[in-house]
């Protein structure tokens, strides 16, 4: 185990130097001037301008640039903005509200996402079955902004004038603690819900039909410890992969419904650092987010042999 767990950190090393040069090669080649950006709609001055590029390695060949950020980070130093703000002070700042949004959100998924799989699946053909189908399915053909501004308006505005009712702020205040969440957690978990809920149907009901399933039910044993214990248990393995790899989208994706609900997340901070072409913001952010799915498919992969004993880890 503690081989395979080295094998797999090392593993993540090429994958975050490529992920960090592919966004670096995607900021550089973005079109205007990143000096010229921070001045606004004003003219930059020349002689504060070219302090700046010269401050900043701008005028480096790009794999100077790179090497130099990335030689930094390394150390520990993920760089400035133009403005003179350290990045890891920004990400400081904003981690912690899309951490937060993005465990709820995933809480949401995984346990609602779950549970409406498995009904749906021990109740074939039936109304409840039709029922998950057909709300999923309209859930994933919706937009993501769409659900969010009707759900906005719906719960945290309706809900309030109609019926006094104010339980969903219609934007974000820490002040309301878990519930400042609750919402745009359900938004950002929308999607990936109705996904995990028809890849549970699928996966539950094809397990049922496997020899062993069959077997114990021919054995007399009860329905629920046949469900539990010898289907679901084989059936959550390409659920708990795609949780896996969704934790990550979820941090990374939120920008749209941090924009929503004036969240000031990491998605908020990609959204603003590709708008001023802070490059610097950018890789660091990227950076945080290839080592968070690491880590979360490391896990997955670990989870594998606790779910089928049949699997090893040399």
């Amino acid at each position: 185990m503690g081989r395979y767990l080295i094998r797999r950190l090392i593993q993540a090393i090429p994958v975050l130097l490529g992920a960090t040069f592919l966004i670096y090669v995607l900021t550089f080649w973005l079109p205007g001037d990143p000096i010229q950006a921070l001045a606004g709609e004003k003219r930059a001055d020349p002689l504060v301008a070219a302090m700046l590029r010269e401050k900043y390695h701008l005028n480096d060949p790009f794999l100077a640039q790179y090497w130099n950020y990335i030689t930094n980070v390394f150390q520990g130093d993920f760089g400035e903005t133009f403005n003179g703000r350290q990045v890891i002070d920004l990400i400081s700042e904003a981690f912690p509200y899309t951490l937060n949004l993005a465990l709820v959100a995933f809480a949401i998924e995984a346990v609602v996402g779950v549970l409406a799989g498995i009904m749906a699946a021990l109740r074939r053909g039936k109304f409840l079955d039709q029922l998950v189908l057909i709300s999923t399915l309209m859930v994933i053909s919706i937009p993501v902004f769409v659900t969010g501004f009707v759900l906005q308006l719906t719960l945290g505005v309706e809900l309030k004038n109609n019926w006094g009712i104010d339980f969903f702020p219609v934007s974000f205040n820490e002040a309301d603690g878990l519930r400042a969440y609750l919402l745009p957690a359900f938004i950002l978990a929308s999607t990936s819900l109705a996904y995990v809920a028809r890849l549970t149907r699928t996966s539950l009901m094809e397990t049922m039909r496997a020899d062993y399933v069959r077997t114990a039910t021919a054995k007399g044993l009860p329905r629920r410890r046949v469900v539990v214990n010898h289907a679901l248990r084989n059936a959550l393995i390409p659920i708990v992969t795609f949780l896996g790899a969704d934790l990550g989208s979820l941090m990374g994706g939120a920008v749209i419904t941090e924009r929503i609900f004036n969240i000031h997340g990491i998605g908020g901070l990609i959204a603003q650092s590709i708008h001023l072409q802070q490059g610097t913001v950018l890789v660091g952010v990227v950076t945080l987010l290839v080592l968070v799915y690491v880590v979360a498919n490391l896990v997955v992969d670990l989870l594998y042999a606790v779910l089928d004993p049949r699997i090893r880890y040399a």
